[in-house]
């Protein structure tokens, strides 16, 4: 049986008749980035996306939900570390489909074929083994836990390998996209063709966050953006394995967090130099250290804080920001002692949001600033250029 294919675009709600196996199987492998809800119509429920955009697939429905920003863009932002050509529109067969999964697995394949091309990252890790010679140095500990036993001798060595966490991470990222439905084929023989690669690397199961612990240095450096798209592959798969039935899978991108990686990365180029940009530093909002808070962006001249951002991807239908977007602004520029702050917006459709409020009895500013994702590549990284040469103004006028 065909599966019946149906588009929705981020924040969408609408209605549709699916069936209740197939909501039940959505709800199973979405879990929680969609909601569901039944009608009164038997067999009908109103779908409402969220953030999350991407592809689900069960036996009976291909549910594809667009971003509302350009295609293109959306693998600017996630391309992050990459260089211009390698977002190029005829990477992408954009004129034949809108589905993200399609076009990020021939992204990634295509990261990982740049990435790749002068071979596997190596570099020397401990080992341990017990070897009919000395190699490196006798491991004590083990050679006198057997006595008795002079040979095989228990060394410990360094060993130049493939099998380092940049290249787990890689591996884990591209078997689990593989096992996605939907994966267009050729992007699949790429991918096959890169797992070869991998031979001498374990297989074993890796948490996205192992791509936040790696240290980047100029050895390691040219494998970041292939190491942030394995990690939207380990972050944002889901997958059913239902014995006797067709498998489901999801494929989904959580766009306020690539919207707030995009952003950070973004300004902490933009600013060299002029300011420093903390992402997502602990500050306290009481004098006892008892709550912690956590804003997207500081921005720092020295070691002081003089300016506070919050990323907030998808503003109110009236172009207003939401309240608590503010509520949460205000505390940070209370706990910090600033005298203003902003909320940045992806601006794609809509209108666009006031400059910002005024907070009564504190004089406190709390800012909007719309940044526009709807033209091209170039104009996303001009827009980002501009809004930190007006991050650097906020930051001279309050100083006067």
């Amino acid at each position: 049986m065909a599966r019946r294919v149906e588009q929705l675009v981020e924040h969408e709600r609408r209605v549709v008749e699916i069936g209740d196996q197939t909501a039940r199987d959505l709800v199973s492998i979405a879990m929680g980035k969609l909601s569901l809800s039944p009608t009164t119509d038997p067999g009908h429920y109103e779908i409402a996306a969220q953030q999350w955009v991407g592809t689900l697939v069960t036996e009976r429905l291909e549910l594809v939900i667009r971003p509302k920003i350009p295609l293109d863009n959306l693998f600017l932002l996630l391309g992050v570390g990459l260089p211009p050509a390698a977002w190029r529109p005829e990477t992408f067969a954009y004129g034949t489909t809108r589905d993200l999964l399609p076009a990020f697995a021939s992204f990634f394949a295509r990261t990982l074929e740049r990435t790749l091309s002068t071979g596997l990252l190596r570099a020397y890790r401990e080992a341990a083994d017990r070897l009919p010679a000395l190699r490196g140095r006798i491991d004590f500990a083990a050679q006198l836990s057997q006595p008795a036993v002079v040979i095989p001798v228990a060394c410990r060595f360094d060993d130049f390998t493939a099998d380092i966490i940049e290249n787990r991470i890689l591996k884990a990222a591209i078997r689990r996209l593989l096992r996605v439905l939907g994966v267009p084929a050729g992007s699949r023989r790429l991918l096959l063709r890169e797992l070869a690669r991998f031979e001498e690397v374990v297989d074993t199961h890796v948490a996205p966050e192992a791509v936040d612990r790696v240290v980047f240095t100029r050895l390691n450096r040219h494998y970041a953006p292939a190491l942030r798209l394995a990690a939207l592959v380990l972050r944002n798969t889901a997958l059913l394995d239902r014995a006797g039935t067709a498998d489901a899978s999801a494929f989904l991108v959580d766009m306020n967090d690539v919207f707030q990686r995009f952003l950070t990365d973004g300004l902490r180029r933009a600013l060299r130099g002029r300011l420093a940009v903390d992402d997502e530093p602990i500050r306290w909002l009481d004098r006892g250290h008892a709550v912690a808070m956590y804003p997207d962006l500081a921005f720092r001249a020295g070691d002081e804080t003089v300016y506070v951002a919050d990323a907030k991807y998808k503003l109110t239908g009236t172009g207003r920001a939401r309240n608590p977007d503010y509520y949460q602004l205000l505390a940070y520029t209370t706990a910090m002692n600033l005298p203003e702050g902003v909320l940045v917006y992806c601006q794609a459709d809509g209108p666009v949001p006031p400059r910002g409020i005024e907070v009564r009895h504190t004089g406190r500013r709390l800012l909007t600033y719309a940044l526009d994702l709807s033209g091209s590549p170039t104009d996303v990284i001009r827009s980002v250029n501009e809004l930190a040469r007006w991050v650097v103004g906020r930051v001279e006028a309050l100083a006067l």
